[in-house]
């Protein structure tokens, strides 16, 4: 699935290249485009890796939440007994 495109149109491309860039420059402009792919590609994992970390540190930091949320509760239900007791105090 390479853009539908057949074998007689890459053989038409390379054809025209190697009439615009001569043989001895193809080598060369191979390399440099398979150089710039291997960049493309580092520079895409990288993207991905990142989004992968944040995403991991998202949910640590939703579970971090959730836990102070409980312990906030908590601790309000502890002031409202407290509070209680010191209203049949007085």
């Amino acid at each position: 699935m390479y853009l539908f495109i057949s074998g007689a149109e890459i053989a038409l491309i390379f054809f025209i290249v190697l009439l615009v860039f001569g043989a001895d420059k193809i080598p060369s402009i191979a390399r440099t485009m398979a150089k710039s792919i291997t960049q493309i590609k580092q520079a895409t994992n990288e993207i991905k890796s990142e989004i992968q970390k944040s995403t991991i540190d998202n949910d640590s930091s939703k579970s971090m939440t959730t836990e102070l949320k409980k312990d906030i509760n908590n601790v309000k239900k502890d002031f409202d007994e407290l509070k209680d007791s010191l209203k049949r105090k007085l």
